[in-house]
């Protein structure tokens, strides 16, 4: 055996630093992770619509009219009238085959773009279509809070 010992001196102040340096990084690691990592909240939000109907009413010639969207967590499911009144459905005619075309266009797209209409009821269109993106906006209200 050797009788070579060997001596290490360690200088306080350099050991306290270096701890102090060590748990500062610990400290940043750790920080960066849960400021950067996957949230447990955001995978938990993950449908887009608060499931349940939604009304929303249009003022068209000074008839009320109630325009009903069906929606689940992911789809919109169909968007129709409700109550719509026999003389109103017999003075304008256009209003139930627009809401019939946009409503097929709507729930095969699950979307309000790319909506396609005829030149003769696009005034008739908007309308419903703006009745529509109310009661999705109400839905999707729903949601953040």
């Amino acid at each position: 055996m050797s009788g070579k010992t060997k001596i290490i001196v360690f200088h306080m102040k350099e050991l306290i630093y270096t701890l102090i340096f060590i748990a500062l990084a610990i400290v940043l690691i750790l920080l960066l992770i849960f400021m950067f990592g996957p949230k447990k909240e955001e995978a938990a939000k993950t449908s887009a619509y608060v499931a349940g109907v939604y009304t929303s009413t249009i003022d068209f010639q000074g008839q009320a009219l109630d325009v009903q969207v069906t929606v689940d967590d992911n789809h919109i499911n169909s968007v129709s009238f409700v109550n719509l009144d026999e003389s109103v459905a017999t003075m304008y005619p256009l209003m139930e085959t627009s809401m019939d075309n946009i409503s097929q266009q709507i729930c095969e797209n699950q979307s309000l773009e790319n909506i396609t209409y005829s030149e003769e009821s696009q005034y008739t269109t908007k309308m419903l279509l703006g009745a529509v993106e109310d009661a999705l906006t109400k839905a999707k209200t729903e949601v953040a809070d």
